[in-house]
């Protein structure tokens, strides 16, 4: 049977306790990485959404109507017989 001496179970237990604060360590480390897979994951989703939708107004061509929405939102273009009404806060 052999026999170890205090300082070789001294060691074990050192080298099992380094070894245990390693790998809560690596887990959080996995849980980082995990939290920004999902964070850029929503935005590559997002920017495909956009993508996806300024292909449909290209495809969509130059329409009246897509022009008069631009020149309301870009211009603050207004027909004949509108009002705009700026509501301070």
């Amino acid at each position: 049977m052999l026999r170890t001496g205090i300082l070789t179970k001294l060691l074990i237990v050192t080298l099992l306790a380094a070894l245990i604060c390693k790998v809560y360590a690596l887990r959080e480390q996995v849980s980082d990485a995990e939290e920004e897979k999902a964070r850029v994951a929503a935005l590559v989703e997002s920017k495909r959404q956009e993508n996806d939708a300024l292909a449909a107004d290209i495809e969509g061509g130059c329409t009246p109507e897509k022009m008069q929405e631009i020149a309301r939102r870009e211009l603050g273009w207004l027909l004949p017989g509108e009002y705009v009404f700026d509501v301070g806060s």
